[in-house]
């Protein structure tokens, strides 16, 4: 299939890059007076919220207030906020907060690590952008001091020895060969040098203190012709012995200072190092051979295992010292170590072929910043959406959070699920801000970000932030899910606000309660057990309005240790990046990830639809279908006329239409429930919009058109249950044209309030 003479895949991949070009917080987080992030989005009445402010001014004023409607067109209700009177709202002293970006293992300092004499520091290593500078492979540095050692990737390039004595006099001792790279054009953003190696390396340093001599190995695990070629190197120095630090002993960064257990760290290392040791003597030559070949002389100082403990951030040390560390700003693990053969590609099945670590310079996962306020919810507090309002100087930022009912009850009958793993996986996405990426994302080596945090500010969880997609400004995510908010206060709707952390910690037991749960208009992004619990929850007579496109779709995981964080890893879909081969587990949970569908979980067993195809460009209205006029179907729509489209006006997505963005269609052969009713369809659109990658399965000459679409359906699940799907993002954006008296919104409010009733559907 092709566009114009351009490749489905190459076009798909132009379509994401201007979707995540992205909102009205262009300036960046470093560009911003005030800028803030919570400790918690989703908080019950009667539980502290703590909010971390960074402020370029000498204080900033803080107010809770009430969101309703985020999009500031004119065109629509324009922004509305309610302030909510609190003995916090007040002003609060200002200081600028830095984010410390960049992974590392840190292992607590011990006296066997102050290596003063003789010593061996080896690991295998996969540089991924060599020529970016110094990085730190194994250290105990202090480059304010200059005293200690370690074992780097030296400015040119090569492997590199640092000592330094006591006395801060320093020697670098280096190969002079550089690590061979290439460059992946078209996998990272402008400027971010996208080198790459091709090789792992054995590398390994030997000192020894009597004699003064310093021996380094560079040997690559496969040596080709004319390529990389194996380097020893052999340098006697004057230096006798090493000054000894109390500083924790670094894999991945050296301490650039370092003051009363606080420090820089600098000099991060981009690419996978796995099986990294110390011993307290200089190795001799067979020794050091013994350990290239998988083997390991006796007594190491530490010998760390990667493989083990995958899942968590702990570092196992195998030696008698028991050297653990931990790591810092989530790393990249389940990857593939240096003999990795391919015949498995689940790490849980073969650990001792994963015993790497992949660290990035831009990894974060916790901001770290000081708090600057908390905010102690009422008991009696409405449930709902909030931020925290930061304003500083002549800069403003919103802090959101949702207030959800008390653990175990409710206070209506309808639910409103904000799909905040949606919001996480597209945090920051397209920021000018390299500190702070999404999982659309490529790290600046040029692997695909697969983890996202909430405990740093994103800029695009924000009311007033829009999207542009092609020649469109619009809202989306949090913008666009309060179109929602707005409609149910406009038409005077008790609902309950619950999201993604809620169902997937709680599962059915908190939907259980509720009569009708109502969607986000984008939730792309769902673990194992949200979807447990929501099938569960339709099976035993639920009743779900799915109102957005691509739901269901990628596997998500939170992470059971720290659960501030969610993983994907990318195969298989219509996607930013893809996953290594053999890399497609989750480290956090082992799942498999890719997409639902391909673990036999398709959107369309659930809601009847799922994704089919995405694009830039103008908005569809729907057509009725014969399965509307069915008498299953009457009490949906109620007062619309048997040729009326469906949102064939102006909308505040893309300026017409109710089906855009992208879509959802329903497809018996993938799920759809044969009983289901095809309600309406939208198509005709455009030629930017695309049919899915994950269902191109031969190159065509032209486009795929029949099923670039968004269909509307609706089924019944036993006991009362039932789904009704709009198969579009944009459905929400074409609720208030003519003050909500239209057929979006007259089709939505026809079904809540049944939803929402006592009254059973029709038979």
């Amino acid at each position: 299939m092709k566009v114009r003479g351009m490749p489905t895949t190459l076009f798909l991949s132009l379509l994401f890059l201007l979707l995540l070009k992205a909102t009205a917080y262009d300036q960046g987080i470093e560009g911003m007076q005030v800028v803030g992030y919570a400790d918690r989005l989703s908080v019950q009445p009667g539980e502290t919220i703590r909010f971390m402010v960074s402020s370029k001014v000498s204080s900033y004023r803080a107010d809770i207030v009430r969101l309703i409607h985020g999009d500031p067109s004119l065109q629509g209700p324009g922004f509305k906020e309610e302030l909510i009177e609190m003995p916090i709202n007040k002003e609060y002293p200002g200081r600028h907060q830095d984010v410390q970006t960049g992974s590392y293992v840190l292992v607590p300092d011990n006296p066997a690590l102050r290596q003063t004499g003789s010593f061996t520091l080896q690991a295998w290593i996969y540089p991924t952008t060599p020529q970016k500078g110094a990085q730190a492979i194994m250290t105990k540095w202090s480059a304010s001091d200059r005293v200690g050692y370690g074992l780097f990737l030296d400015r040119d390039g090569s492997l590199a020895l640092w000592l330094g004595d006591k006395n801060g006099h320093v020697e670098r001792i280096r190969t002079g060969k550089p690590f061979s790279a290439y460059r992946r054009a078209g996998r990272a953003k402008p400027g971010r040098e996208p080198l790459h190696s091709s090789h792992w390396y054995f590398v390994a340093a030997t000192y020894d203190a009597s004699s003064g001599k310093v021996a380094l190995c560079q040997e690559p695990a496969m040596v080709w012709p004319l390529v990389a070629t194996p380097v020893v190197v052999e340098r006697t120095l004057p230096m006798k012995s090493v000054g000894a630090n109390e500083l924790p002993f670094l894999m991945a960064g050296y301490w650039e200072l370092y003051d009363a257990g606080e420090g820089v760290i600098g000099g991060h290392f981009n690419g996978k190092i796995e099986s990294p040791r110390l011993f307290d003597r200089a190795l001799t030559e067979q020794e050091v051979d013994l350990l290239k070949r998988g083997g390991s002389p006796k007594d190491p100082v530490a010998a760390w295992d990667f493989s083990a403990d995958i899942s968590s951030r702990k570092v196992m040390d195998t030696s008698a010292n028991k050297l653990h560390g931990q790591t810092v700003n989530m790393p990249a693990r389940a990857v593939t170590g240096h003999n990795w053969t391919g015949n498995e590609t689940n790490f849980n099945h073969a650990g001792n072929q994963y015993g790497a670590i992949h660290f990035h310079d831009d990894d974060l996962d916790d901001a770290g910043w000081e708090v600057g306020f908390e905010f102690k919810v009422p008991v009696d507090f409405k449930s709902g959406v909030y931020a925290a309002r930061l304003r500083a100087g002549n800069g403003e930022d919103y802090v959101p959070f949702f207030v959800r009912p008390r653990k175990g009850t409710t206070t209506a009958r309808i639910a409103f699920l904000i799909p905040t793993f949606t919001y996480l996986a597209y945090g920051n996405s397209g920021s000018p801000d390299p500190l702070s990426l999404s999982l659309y994302d490529h790290h600046s080596d040029g692997s695909g970000v697969c983890y996202s945090s909430r405990l740093r500010p994103i800029l695009t969880m924000r009311p007033k932030a829009l999207t542009t997609w092609g020649e469109h400004s619009y809202a989306r995510h949090l913008s666009a899910d309060l179109y929602m908010v707005n409609f149910l206060e406009a038409k005077g709707y008790r609902y309950d606000v619950i999201t993604d952390e809620d169902l997937h910690l709680e599962g059915m037991a908190l939907l259980e309660p509720y009569q009708v749960v109502i969607t986000g208009s984008h939730p792309e992004y769902w673990s194992g057990q949200m979807l447990d619990g929501l099938k569960a929850y339709l099976e035993k007579g639920g009743r779900l309005m799915y109102l957005g496109g691509n739901g269901f779709y990628w596997v998500t995981s939170m992470d059971p240790e720290q659960q501030h964080t969610i993983e994907i890893r990318r195969w298989g879909g219509t996607q930013a990046w893809q996953a290594e081969p053999g890399e497609y587990h989750h480290s956090t949970t082992g799942e498999m990830g890719g997409l639902w569908r391909f673990r036999g979980r398709q959107p369309q067993r659930l809601v009847g639809v799922g994704f089919t195809a995405q694009g830039p460009g103008r908005n569809m209205p729907y057509r009725r279908q014969p399965g509307s006029f069915d008498p299953r179907a009457a009490f949906i729509f109620e007062g619309i006329g048997p040729d009326e489209l469906i949102g064939d006006f102006s909308s505040l997505v893309r300026e017409y239409g109710a089906a855009g963005d992208e879509l959802d269609r329903l497809d018996q052969q993938l799920g759809t429930p044969a009983h289901a009713l095809l309600l309406a369809s939208a198509s005709d659109f455009p030629d930017t919009y695309q049919h899915v990658v994950e269902e191109v399965y031969n190159i065509n000459d032209g486009p795929n058109d029949a099923l670039v679409k968004a269909d509307m359906v609706y089924f019944e699940y036993p006991n009362g249950g039932a789904v009704f799907s709009v198969g579009s993002i944009s459905w929400n954006g074409a609720l208030f044209y003519n003050e909500y008296n239209n057929t979006v919104a007259r089709i939505t409010e026809n079904v809540l309030k049944r939803f929402a009733s006592d009254e059973p559907l029709p038979d």
